[in-house]
């Protein structure tokens, strides 16, 4: 039996623009498809968990997986670094499951220099004005945070145009189904046996 590829998706998005609940929404939907976890070094938030959100490291593990050439991509965003293991990705696509990636705009970058066959989305806000709303409505940022997001997230969305898909998510239930349409456009087909 001919096992098929795994295709590769690849979620970007400023911090806010609703890409992690678009993401696990088309997880739900579709069984085929898993999550690479990243690693990061940042402290986990409420509620998060390591291994299910992110593996957690200190700065010293992550330079150290990073010295060893770990890592499929990684970066440095909101003052800390963030990664994908190369073999985790691999492993997947390798036993047939599509992968989604859901990364910054550089790992982003780096991950389709060394996966040409790469699909890249990138979620927008509708506008910044929405985009400063959500982040206040979230509740996990000071004032200060918000801003330092906002600014990042305007430099993010220079790079929108980079991507082979972008995808305003006004509302959400419409972004999804156009997610959703990408997916399924975009698989790899089953193997012919």
């Amino acid at each position: 039996m001919n096992i098929r590829r795994g295709a590769l998706f690849i979620v970007s998005g400023p911090s806010g623009s609703g890409k992690t609940s678009l993401c696990a929404a088309l997880l739900k939907q579709c069984p085929e498809l898993r999550l690479s976890i990243s690693v990061t070094t940042r402290e986990p938030r409420p509620g998060e968990e390591h291994g299910k959100n992110y593996f957690f490291l200190s700065p010293k593990e992550f330079e150290s997986e990073k010295q060893a050439d770990t890592f499929l991509e990684c970066a440095l965003v909101h003052g800390y670094w963030y990664g994908t293991r190369a073999t985790d990705v691999n492993s997947l696509r390798a036993n047939g499951f599509d992968v989604l990636l859901e990364i910054d705009w550089q790992g982003a970058k780096q991950v389709s220099e060394k996966c040409p066959d790469a699909h890249r989305i990138f979620i927008l806000p509708p506008s910044v004005d929405a985009l400063r709303e959500r982040l206040v409505a979230r509740g996990q940022d000071d004032a200060k945070v918000i801003e330092f997001r906002i600014k990042a997230a305007v430099n993010e969305i220079e790079h929108a145009g980079d991507a082979e898909f972008r995808i305003v998510n006004n509302k959400f239930d419409d972004a999804l189904q156009e997610l959703l349409a990408i997916y399924h456009e975009h698989r790899n087909p089953s193997p012919v046996r």
